[in-house]
């Protein structure tokens, strides 16, 4: 089951440094997601370049924003543990641009005390780019205090961040059983009464990630949401992704 489309000859590092780019971006958000090149490490030249690139890279972050900036964008691609102490005052800069790079690195360099911080931003902070990063960074911190916040934010957030709140807690969800049944109730509400096509496309996937830890009330609930999704729902993208998840559950009979 395909998570996202594919996004050519952009990097994270990229979108995180450019004001231009972002505000491009953001305006066409639910089409393409520059996220989905996280894990392609364009900087990736052996592991000697990138050790260079690191320890340049943390020279900037103690110079000013156009230097901080530039040693983001490493850190939004590599991971290093010594980043960390100069990663977490940065999302407190007034910049947006600065605080959003800063969460995106601190997505591909988690560090468990960054946490607290990086929730009272997906749940206070004014900037749609920052809200969204964050939603999307919180899918790599293994920590219970994340999901009711990521759940607040598929609720009631704008379209982007409830895309990647929906992404985030599949993998937040997967922890235990117990935070799989939470995130699945949300989950399945947002499939029902979500009015973006590529966020309720996005529950499905998540809850197909969820589907095994869920009891077996909560699989027939889903499972018969799919079916009349894949026979009834006006938008194809929805409907073709509900085939998808039934295809793979092997419940494929359902929609014929």
């Amino acid at each position: 089951m395909t998570k996202r489309k594919d996004v050519q000859n952009e990097t994270l590092a990229e979108i995180a440094i450019d004001p231009d780019v972002l505000a491009k971006e953001l305006s066409v958000e639910l089409e393409v997601d520059p996220l989905e090149e996280i894990d392609k490490d364009g900087f990736s030249k052996g592991i000697l370049n990138k050790n260079l690139e690191c320890d340049e890279a943390l020279k900037l972050l103690k110079g000013n924003r156009e230097q901080r900036l530039q040693g983001l964008r490493v850190f939004c691609e590599y991971r290093d543990n010594r980043s960390f102490p100069f990663l977490l005052p940065l999302l407190d800069q007034p910049c947006p641009v600065e605080r959003m790079s800063a969460v995106y690195a601190l997505g591909r360099n988690p560090f468990p005390s960054a946490v607290e911080k990086l929730v009272i931003l997906l749940e206070k902070d004014d900037n749609a780019y920052v809200r969204r990063a964050t939603a999307w960074s919180l899918a790599n911190y293994d920590n219970q205090i994340v999901l009711k916040p990521l759940i607040k934010s598929l609720k009631n957030d704008v379209a982007a961040v409830r895309l990647w709140s929906s992404s985030s807690l599949s993998e937040i969800g997967s922890i235990s059983s117990s935070n799989a049944q939470l995130a699945a109730e949300q989950l399945l509400e947002s499939l029902k009464i979500d009015n973006e096509p590529v966020v309720r496309s996005n529950c499905i996937w998540s809850l197909c990630r969820l589907f095994e830890k869920l009891d077996n009330i909560f699989q027939e609930r889903f499972v018969d949401e799919c079916t009349k999704i894949a026979l009834f729902d006006k938008e194809p993208s929805v409907m073709e992704e509900a085939k998808t998840a039934l295809d793979a559950l092997g419940m494929k009979g359902f929609y014929k």
